[in-house]
């Protein structure tokens, strides 16, 4: 069995019928999109799914700047007159 991940679940036919209103009823929560009772897809409010998009560039950006820690030692330093 797949695990919702999602304390809001709707059919199909629900999405088609009334996209608005889930989206009113699940209170900015993401809604778990089901097909023959099985996820197959999350309807996500735009603020919360931006908010998602910011979260995995920080985590890319901390990533970029750890590995970048070991090159420190090789660094030259100067100030932004000598660029």
């Amino acid at each position: 069995m797949n695990t919702l991940l999602s304390p809001f679940t709707a059919s199909v036919s629900e999405l088609k019928k009334s996209p608005r209103q889930l989206l009113q009823d699940s209170n900015g929560e993401a809604i778990a999109i089901l097909n023959h009772n099985k996820p197959t897809a999350y309807l996500v409010p735009a603020e919360k799914y931006e908010r998602m998009l910011d979260l995995i560039e920080d985590i890319e950006l901390a990533k970029i700047i750890h590995d970048r820690e070991s090159e420190k030692p090789f660094a030259v330093e100067m100030s932004l007159d000598e660029l």
